[in-house]
């Protein structure tokens, strides 16, 4: 093995207190002790961020890295400092002592990692700071890379400036780090931050330890709660598109007993705070939020992620419903849709001065393409990203665990829909054909003389949130299409053979569940042979020392290593030590609190 890359992997046991890489970690780490440029590509909860941080510990100086929130610089910090890694970020919330500090460590060489905005990068000054104290930057990478892009989901203008640290560091490799970036995004990537002949490591998109549903928004408080129950003291995320719909959730939930807490761009700053650091450090369960959340969440045993509206792409989806399960243990995401949400998702981004507007509406049509499928999730998001799910089943979605299932007469019921859109010639939106479909009254449908046709009333017996669905399938299968800027609906060429009844298409029943258990792929961590009750009173404990330390809980110790503490239970420091992600520091601070709470437990005492 390359000594400098046993070197990495000697710093991964002593400090994180794992014994190897994966693959593509390896890889990426790898790329960077060998002086190369790479664009690295993991998902949420595939350990990103040791690609950059390992390889810092064995190069000389120090890494700098271009992260875009001080919340989420923060937590870096705090938790490379708990794994007894120097580390420090330069913000704007940083005092005078502090930046002192700063200086002083990089001048003395006792930095290892060092956390920039990417505003500070691009300010006067900072650059040639770094030049006057002859800083040895070992590499520079950037985090949340994707922001780089236009095409991305989370542009940041600033973040298209970093190119200017190529021209001031010629001969210093750069390492561009996300969780979500299309081809397309990631060739910009390449571009924007002049990165010479860059190697790709790219890991798979899917995240089999996450289990995805969608269904049509009904009563929405209800749906809800329906999954927030079945994961009773246990921490989730629910996102709506309007502040005004998190504002009113969070009344109706609290007002049932819920322990919530809001957060979107119309509160303070300090609110804002508030409401993650409670989260967080698990002084509350639920944060119900709109989109400014999440970027600087570093929280790993977020348990389900609640879409109470359709998102605006499927980057946004896959990034948002990845906070879930990031300690690789089984998480719930559910998403709740209309097709109002369509509307107004569709209305924000054309009112917008977004450069890319065009990208954005077709990436909607995408999300909403998944939302009224009939495919595998796990399938269409990989595909989505350029990759190809072997499994035949992943055993993991609404769809493989067969709780969608397809009306019986789909063709006869196809044909009738369709055959409508073609009697009001094309014209129309879904909720017009759903209406005439259903034999309403409407003052439009009146006056257009639409009740004098023979497809008026044809579905009648069924209720419109079903008939919409319904044209939703047609819509996401191909065989109708929405044109122009009211979105009418057309009947293409594919839907022409449902009207000669040469292809039946799959029509959805309601919400059908089978029982069925989700079994995820392949999940990272300990099996379920753990002793709960001594899991639950290791959480207690690392809640205590988090309270102690001002740290989020996850910080001290990860659920993971707390249920393997609960599975092995260990008696010794020696045993202690051998467990996944208890490494030097953390054994030295805490290890003896923990051994205690194991002897103590009852049954165990010897």
């Amino acid at each position: 093995m390359n000594p400098a890359l046993k070197a990495a992997q000697d710093a991964l046991k002593k400090h994180w207190g794992y014994d190897s890489f994966f693959e593509l970690q390896e890889k990426a780490v790898e790329l960077i002790l060998d002086g190369r440029d790479c664009t690295v590509v993991l998902p949420t909860g595939g350990g990103k961020s040791i690609c950059y941080q390992a390889p810092a510990l064995v190069l000389p100086g120090f890494a700098l890295v271009i992260s875009p929130l001080i919340s989420l610089m923060k937590d870096q910090v705090d938790g490379l400092t708990e794994c007894g890694v120097a580390s420090a970020a330069l913000t704007s919330a940083s005092s005078s002592s502090e930046k002192i500090e700063i200086r002083s460590a990089i001048r003395e060489n006792r930095l290892k990692l060092l956390y920039v905005s990417p505003e500070r990068i691009a300010s006067n000054g900072f650059i040639d700071f770094l030049r006057s104290e002859r800083a040895t930057i070992s590499f520079i990478a950037v985090d949340e890379a994707h922001c780089v892009s236009a095409w991305g989901h989370d542009f940041r203008p600033e973040y298209r400036q970093l190119g200017v640290l190529r021209e001031a560091f010629p001969g210093v490799a750069m390492g561009a780090y996300t969780a979500t970036a299309t081809e397309h995004v990631r060739e910009d990537i390449n571009v924007q931050l002049r990165l010479k002949n860059p190697e790709t490591v790219i890991g798979s998109f899917d995240r089999a330890n996450l289990i995805y549903s969608v269904a049509r928004r009904g009563n929405i408080i209800e749906q809800v709660r329906s999954v927030i129950d079945t994961h009773k003291d246990e921490s989730g995320i629910i996102y709506c598109i309007r502040r005004t719909d998190v504002d009113d959730m969070v009344i109706r939930l609290k007002g049932l007993g819920y322990s919530v807490a809001p957060y979107h761009a119309g509160m303070t700053a300090d609110q804002r705070k508030k409401s993650q650091d409670d989260f967080v450090k698990e002084k509350v369960d639920i944060v119900i939020a709109t989109i400014a959340f999440g970027m600087g969440i570093d929280k790993s045993n977020v348990r389900y992620v609640i879409h109470a509206a359709g998102p605006k792409s499927l980057e946004n989806y896959q990034q948002e419903s990845g906070r879930a399960g990031r300690d690789g243990l089984p998480a719930d995401c559910k998403l709740f849709y209309s097709g109002s949400d369509y509307g107004l998702w569709k209305s924000i981004i054309t009112g917008s001065e977004d450069v890319a507007s065009e990208t954005s509406l077709e990436k909607l049509n995408e999300i909403y393409n998944y939302m009224t499928g009939v495919d595998c999730r796990h399938r269409y998001i990989s595909s989505y990203f350029g990759q190809a799910l072997e499994q035949k089943s992943c055993d993991a979605c609404d769809v493989c665990l067969g709780e969608l299932a397809s009306v019986e007469d789909s063709l006869v019921l196809s044909q009738k829909i369709l055959s409508c859109v073609v009697r009001i010639n094309e014209r129309f939106g879904a909720d017009y054909t759903a209406s005439v479909l259903l034999g309403s009254k409407d003052k439009r449908i009146l006056a257009n003389n639409h009740n004098s046709l023979s497809v008026y009333g044809l579905l009648k017996g069924y209720t419109k949130q079903v008939v919409r669905g319904w044209i939703e399938n047609l819509v996401s299968q191909g065989f109708l299409a929405r044109v122009g800027e009211y979105a009418v609906l057309q009947v293409t060429a594919d839907g022409r053979k449902v009207l000669k009844g040469n292809v039946t298409p799959a029509l959805l029943q309601p919400e059908k569940k089978t029982g069925k258990t989700p079994r995820p792929r392949s999940v990272k961590g300990v099996s379920g042979d753990y002793d709960d009750p001594l899991f639950q009173s290791l959480r207690i404990l690392r809640r205590e020392i988090a309270e102690e330390k001002s740290l989020p809980p996850f910080v001290v110790f990860h659920d993971t290593a707390l249920m393997e503490m609960a599975s092995i239970k260990p008696r010794s420091i020696e045993e202690l030590a051998d467990v996944k992600g208890v490494g030097k520091a953390k054994l030295e601070r805490y290890g003896e609190r923990f051994l205690a709470a194991i002897r103590e437990h009852p049954g165990l005492q010897t």
